[in-house]
């Protein structure tokens, strides 16, 4: 009987040694993770087009401490569309009642979030507003309103149909936006008064309007900055004129995919 327990024993003992070092030589893969600053269906659909395999998180709603400490176990940040931007953050408080509606816990979380990826070198992609936080973040300014400051020989937003309002951007050469789309003009969506002014130190224009308004900008030095990269129409809605969508949400994820690989050899 002791001899029959023993063998029981030792083939459990066995079992457990096998299903470890199997463990240990076959690692689960962990999903590649997007964080969101606010998520809507169109942005996630954009995304998931690139790579069904994505975990994506809506950041939005959550306690700003909480959203900037979960940004750790995160590959890859997308800063959305929406309202304005309190115009203290850019130095212009004077011009809010030429803003339209405010979210001041969005400009909180937002530039938190930004500067918590830049830190950890996470690849950001900007759209629309989050082009223009992202600007702010860095120490750009920001136009409070286009018609008024600039004019209308370009309409950027059509209040009554604001998902059929379109026009063509310029695309600065040897950018890579440039690189990434292969284009050196192409249709747009756009809804939006708001735009950037002054770009960041260290950042460049890389597409602009008819009338010399910023349409996206990017690192002047590529190479020794992660990626970075803010567009001023909405690529996740842009089904008309792909060839400025698509390859913008493909590059994003594999930068993603590389950040992530990196950090897997560093551990």
């Amino acid at each position: 009987m002791k001899n029959n327990t023993g063998k029981l024993l030792f083939s459990s003992l066995l079992f457990t040694l096998s299903f470890a070092i199997l463990s240990c030589s076959q690692p689960r893969e962990e999903p590649i993770r997007i964080a969101v600053s606010k998520l809507s269906a169109n942005y996630e659909n954009w995304l998931l087009q690139s790579d069904s395999t994505l975990m994506i998180t809506n950041m939005y709603g959550k306690n700003v401490d909480s959203a900037v400490l979960m940004l750790e176990n995160y590959q890859g940040l997308l800063v959305t569309g929406g309202e304005d931007i309190f115009p203290e953050w850019y130095h212009m408080i004077d011009d809010t009642a030429r803003c339209g509606k405010f979210d001041r816990y969005r400009d909180t979380l937002e530039i938190l979030l930004i500067r918590k990826a830049m830190e950890m070198s996470i690849p950001i992609l900007g759209i629309c507003r989050g082009k223009q936080i992202i600007n702010v973040t860095l120490g750009g300014t920001l136009i409070i309103d286009i018609p008024e400051d600039i004019g209308s020989d370009v309409i950027h937003r059509c209040p009554e149909n604001p998902f059929d309002c379109f026009h063509e951007v310029m695309v600065v050469n040897e950018t890579l936006l440039q690189e990434i789309t292969g284009l050196t003009r192409g249709m747009v969506n756009t809804n939006h008064h708001q735009a950037v002014k002054d770009p960041a130190l260290g950042l460049r224009i890389s597409a602009v309007s008819y009338e010399g308004l910023v349409e996206a900008i990017e690192w002047e030095d590529l190479e020794s900055n992660p990626f970075i990269l803010g567009v001023q129409w909405h690529p996740e809605r842009l089904e008309d004129y792909p060839e400025l969508s698509r390859p913008i949400a493909d590059r994003f994820i594999s930068e993603v995919k590389t950040y992530s690989e990196a950090l897997e050899v560093v551990e």
